[in-house]
């Protein structure tokens, strides 16, 4: 074998053994990277699942608080939601008065005689129940509702928007009436940062059976607890 022969076989050895080297470094290289993005992974999942129960357990908490409110409520009042003409609904906390006749008269915001010595019954009451829960409520709406009547010859436009105006009207009045109860006087500073006035004029019908609007039943006022359930949620979803 020539000197050039032995020379070319020898380069091309130390190269073959350079690129094998090189190879060796490049997947070494790959190695370390995807043990980086297993353990990134591994992190991310560990930290979704953290949160997935976090969020479970708001949500455990929150159903049985739903039950506790209900049941302080519904003991609270048993005997008087069939005088009264209300109701008092479980998925949404809502204690509903459904008597529009004894509420306000046709057309007016007042709140009627007879329907201020309920609330001078219920509120004081209500409130007592509510102070059991107040580190769990966010707020509590007082909602008018109406139905979707309004004098002939008026579109149903005009009269959802006449209704939203009384209806609205009606809540700030309840609203203004159980704040002035001398039995809250000192706790007016909470009353002010959780209660809150909504009319939603005709938008939540209550239907009949045969699916169409029950006028009188849609014409009534609700006070409806909200739990600051969401609110926790949305800070685990923050952090």
């Amino acid at each position: 074998m020539s000197a050039k022969q032995n020379f070319l076989r020898s380069r091309s050895s130390d190269q073959s053994g350079h690129d094998e080297s090189q190879w060796m470094s490049v997947s070494d290289l790959m190695a370390g990277l995807m043990m980086v993005f297993l353990f990134i992974a591994i992190a991310l999942m560990r930290n979704a699942l953290i949160e997935k129960n976090q969020i479970k357990e708001v949500a455990v908490a929150y159903q049985q608080n739903q039950v506790a409110i209900y049941e302080a409520l519904n003991n609270e009042f048993k005997d008087e939601l069939a005088k009264w003409d209300a109701t008092i609904d479980k998925d949404t906390l809502s204690f509903n008065f459904q008597s529009p006749d004894v509420l306000f008269d046709r057309g007016k915001v007042d709140v009627k005689p007879r329907f201020k010595e309920i609330l001078n019954d219920f509120y004081p009451r209500y409130h007592e129940v509510i102070t059991n829960f107040k580190s769990s409520i966010n707020e509590v709406v007082i909602e008018g509702h109406t139905s979707s009547v309004w004098n002939k010859g008026t579109s149903s436009d005009e009269a959802y928007f006449k209704n939203m105006r009384l209806s609205q009207g009606r809540t700030r009045s309840v609203l203004r009436y159980v704040h002035e109860l001398p039995e809250i006087a000192n706790d007016k500073k909470w009353a002010k940062r959780h209660l809150a006035a909504v009319g939603y004029s005709s938008s939540r019908l209550i239907e009949n059976k045969s699916g169409e609007e029950d006028v009188k039943r849609s014409r009534r006022v609700s006070f409806r607890i909200q739990t600051n359930a969401e609110i926790q949620i949305r800070k685990i979803l923050k952090f």
